[in-house]
């Protein structure tokens, strides 16, 4: 039994939401308790002690929409890539990446990625992957890597005609006999969807493909509209909207992730409400790839579930709350909007989203919740309370200022030393991976 302790406790619960010298009980990989420090190390004097050292001591972070497959991105130049839009951005960059992915690269991609988690205090993704150079066993090598980690993961395969009905139907596989094996998973650390890339890569047929081969109770998680192109497609081919195609599809409901969601009208916004369908807003990628600023807001307004993810961009969550709080400002001209939306998608949102698939709370500090814990070393120069506690996430601190990562009540870091990971050892073999890939993709170009 570990007692985690002597910090400013930010706990999620409505109930009990802070505790200036708060601890956390933890019994297995379960929360037994939260409560003062020295109540609780008199209730539980035999208990092992992590002291926070008057840190920040909060639920860990949820992604709820990321690539593993982008890590080896950082630093790359590919021959003749100068994207104009963003359908040369998918063509040019990403498509050619995960084209050039074997099963190597996959696991390798997986580590740097799971690595980075921990230090930044994310302690469940919800990832979308795509290896066209190595399908079978993608999954299998990032559910390997994860375990190894100790990250909970919500894995899917990214299904698209993009590179014809051989490969298409060979992701459909890979999905379906992970999807079948995450169920068969006891640990309640693995979870498998089934992925698709966007609705402009899949036919009609490809759809109602997926539809039929999906295991029962498994979800989808796609991007939808996150270029114009995909709408225009929608509306040249099937002379509907995307979200209206989707659902005639029977591809929304309430496992379905639907990822950015920019080019949507409030029509198409009331059926994802109706249909309980989750949104996840990507502010970081959005602004990069110069698709625009999604209508996240009035999503909110309407009672949609928006979650915040980071489509690879960043494993630091800090990173995309901060941008998504400007972004959205800067769009509406407006100082005064998503001081309460974006903190509801990240600390809120998420945690119902991944209620919709693990068994227990997550993202959350209380009795019975899953032991998903982090430090931060954050020392407030004003003070702190429950009704500011956003504010000075937002303002002070950063995924790095994470000094201790429990996930299913395992110390995977501790006063910012790795517990049982030998990051070197990771960094060099992500190193020679990233660069035999470097190497493929350019022999190629």
């Amino acid at each position: 039994m570990y007692l985690l302790g002597n910090g400013r406790l930010v706990t999620r619960d409505d109930a009990n939401p802070y505790l200036e010298n708060g601890c956390v009980a933890i019994e297995g990989n379960l929360i037994k308790e939260v409560g003062e420090t020295a109540a609780l190390k008199a209730k539980y004097p035999e208990a092992e002690f992590i002291d926070a050292k008057g840190g920040v001591i909060m639920p860990g972070f949820i992604n709820a929409h990321n690539h593993i497959y982008s890590a080896f991105a950082r630093g790359l130049t590919i021959k003749g890539n100068n994207p104009t839009n963003f359908l040369e951005v998918l063509d040019q960059q990403w498509w050619t990446i995960d084209r050039n992915l074997l099963l190597p690269d996959t696991k390798a991609s997986a580590d740097a990625t799971y690595l980075d988690c921990i230090m930044n205090g994310v302690t469940t993704i919800f990832d979308h992957h795509a290896s066209y150079g190595g399908i079978e066993g993608s999954l299998f090598a990032i559910a390997e890597s994860a375990k190894e980690f100790g990250v909970r993961s919500n894995l899917c395969y990214e299904i698209s005609d993009r590179d014809g009905e051989d490969k298409m139907k060979a992701s459909v596989k890979e999905n379906v006999d992970f999807i079948k094996y995450a169920q068969a998973d006891t640990t309640d650390m693995i979870k498998g969807m089934m992925g698709m890339h966007a609705p402009f890569t899949l036919s009609n047929k490809t759809l109602e493909y997926c539809a039929a081969e999906k295991p029962e109770g498994a979800g989808y998680h796609i991007h939808v509209a996150e270029g114009i192109d995909d709408l225009y497609d929608s509306l040249t081919k099937y002379n509907k909207r995307l979200v209206f195609r989707l659902h005639d599809m029977d591809i929304l409901g309430d496992k379905t992730i639907c990822g950015h969601c920019i080019y949507i009208n409030e029509a198409e916004m009331d059926l994802l409400k109706a249909t309980n369908t989750m949104v996840v807003h990507n502010p970081e990628s959005n602004m990069g790839n110069a698709v625009g600023c999604p209508p996240i807001l009035k999503m909110m307004e309407k009672g949609l579930t928006v979650g915040l993810g980071t489509d690879g961009y960043t494993n630091d969550m800090t990173e995309s709350y901060k941008v998504a709080n400007v972004l959205h400002k800067h769009n509406a001209c407006k100082p005064n909007v998503a001081w309460g939306e974006i903190p509801t998608m990240l600390f809120e949102n998420n945690r119902a989203m991944a209620g919709r698939f693990f068994e227990k709370p997550i993202g959350i500090l209380k009795e019975g919740a899953y032991a998903d814990v982090i430090v931060s070393d954050y020392d407030p120069l004003t003070p702190m309370n429950a009704s500011n506690i956003n504010s000075h996430i937002l303002f002070g601190m950063t995924g790095r200022s994470v000094v201790t990562t429990i996930i299913n009540g395992v110390v995977k870091m501790k006063d910012r030393e790795l517990i049982g990971i030998d990051k070197e050892a990771v960094l060099a073999h992500c190193r020679e991976q990233s660069a035999d890939l470097w190497n493929r993709i350019n022999a190629g170009r």
